[in-house]
């Protein structure tokens, strides 16, 4: 089951890719601007290599977090967790399908975190050398996105650092293509994937996914 969600996290990662374009276009465009002269390519995977190691500590402490809820034997929260985090895999779904939007009341909730954790970006902010972009990057991994709040929250309900750290770089993964834009196949990919039948089945995969994991929590 852990491979098949990790696939799932991907595509979810993929197919968000017009929420990646609205909410990170503009952080992209600003790093852009402040990166010195000359070639750029390695600049960009400096801050996606350090995003997805944010999401991996992410991940990492989300699944701690929930393993010690697991260790101290506190079955109402972590059956809490569970449901709450396949609940947040079906608002995902239809988000992904194009249905619902309601995913997205998670990034409001984060908006203060992040309050907190931009100052600490800024510090780095223009990029003189090369090993900021992985620092950028792993504080952008931070950033509210309700995409990345479900993932998570599967983190966490995963109950297991090293599952935790798996199912957040799956999803940073799937983010990849749309983030970078740097090749043709990247283009075809995202154009690929504005099909909304696409978006209709694998949204819906992901919906059918959470409904049966609860079910099967359930019987």
């Amino acid at each position: 089951m852990l491979e098949f969600d990790l696939f799932a996290l991907f595509l979810a990662g993929l197919l968000g890719g017009g929420h990646c374009a609205g909410m990170c276009g503009g952080v992209v465009a600003a790093f852009s601007l402040q990166l010195p002269n000359g070639p750029r390519l390695h600049y960009h995977l400096g801050f996606n290599f350090g995003r997805l190691l944010g999401y991996c500590l992410i991940g990492m402490l989300a699944g701690l977090l929930g393993s010690l809820s697991a260790l101290l034997s506190l079955q109402g929260v972590k059956a809490g967790l569970y449901i709450f985090a396949n609940l947040l895999l079906i608002l995902l779904g239809s988000y992904m399908a194009g249905w619902s939007s309601l995913i997205l009341f998670l990034e409001k909730a984060g908006r203060p975190l992040w309050g907190k954790i931009q100052p600490y970006m800024r510090l780095f902010l223009p990029i003189k050398r090369w090993p900021d972009t992985l620092i950028v990057g792993a504080l952008w991994g931070w950033l509210p996105c309700g995409l990345v709040y479900t993932a998570s929250l599967n983190a966490l309900a995963s109950a297991s650092p090293w599952h935790g750290a798996l199912i957040m770089l799956s999803f940073g993964l799937g983010t990849l293509p749309n983030l970078l834009l740097m090749s043709a196949f990247s283009e075809q990919l995202r154009y690929l994937f504005k099909n909304k039948y696409l978006r209709w089945l694998i949204g819906g995969g992901l919906m059918a996914l959470g409904t049966y994991r609860l079910i099967q929590y359930v019987f």
